[in-house]
């Protein structure tokens, strides 16, 4: 969804950083409305990648382990292993001031994995990446994501990368969900005017139009032209005709 539409707000909700005005939240059946942040087993890749500026990726990446008391041995072998997915096991003595901004992402990500949580929380993770590092890393975050085990919220504005990444997508428009479904889903057949308008690129066109309905037939009319559809034994005149096997849409009344 757009900037202020509540996708953050939702993800802090779900990470126990705010708390929500009403409702339950259950994460793997578990009611966790009370339950504070740290024992809801989820981990959290912030958009500023929140790294140790003194610490070196290494201890980065096995930080979170160390301070859940995990053996050495166990954190360098998950540490090796999320390096080795991501491409970084060259750069795991130095420090964050020494990695470009792509590395910088892959080392907060590799802190996530290595938790292996019920849910990843994403918060639009690429947007402090240029163009084409961000294609780049979109291709990577696909793998990565069939690669592990576990659910991952992904917070974007971008309609590329939820049509990229994910299996299922959530529409949100001023604090309220438009619509849920797959990606093609929601592409192919919006709920409303707002989905249809704010996913895809280039946007739909929306054309001001007059409808005439007799028992046979709907009249479309645009700019002093007409087209008549067959309705098919359609009485209703307030909904909304489609066209089959095209993304375009009619409304008006």
């Amino acid at each position: 969804g757009p900037s202020g539409c509540g996708k953050s707000t939702t993800l802090n909700i779900t990470a126990g950083l705010e708390d929500p005005s009403g409702g339950e939240l259950y994460i793997d059946e578990r009611l966790v409305n009370a339950v504070p942040p740290g024992e809801r087993d989820i981990a959290m890749v912030f958009q500023s990648y929140a790294l140790y500026p003194h610490k070196t990726v290494r201890e980065n990446i096995g930080f979170g382990l160390k301070v859940r008391k995990i053996e050495k041995t166990e954190i360098e072998r998950r540490v090796q292993e999320a390096a080795q997915l991501l491409g970084i096991a060259n750069l795991l003595d130095r420090k964050p001031r020494e990695l470009s901004s792509g590395q910088r992402q892959r080392v907060a990500l590799g802190r996530a994995i290595t938790r292996n949580p019920k849910v990843f929380l994403l918060d639009e993770p690429l947007s402090n990446l240029d163009a084409k590092l961000r294609v780049q890393m979109r291709a990577e975050l696909k793998l990565l994501f069939d690669r592990i085990q576990g659910t991952v919220l992904y917070v974007t504005h971008d309609q590329a990368e939820a049509m990229t990444l994910s299996v299922r997508v959530v529409v949100m428009h001023h604090g309220v969900v438009q619509q849920v479904g797959t990606p093609l889903d929601v592409y192919n057949l919006p709920n409303n005017e707002f989905v249809a308008g704010f996913m895809g690129s280039p946007a739909m066109n929306f054309l001001n139009c007059e409808l005439q309905q007799s028992e046979a037939q709907l009249t479309v009319g645009v700019g002093g032209q007409s087209w008549a559809m067959p309705l098919g034994g359609a009485t209703e005149t307030t909904t909304p005709a489609r066209i089959l096997n095209n993304r375009n849409q009619l409304h008006g009344t």
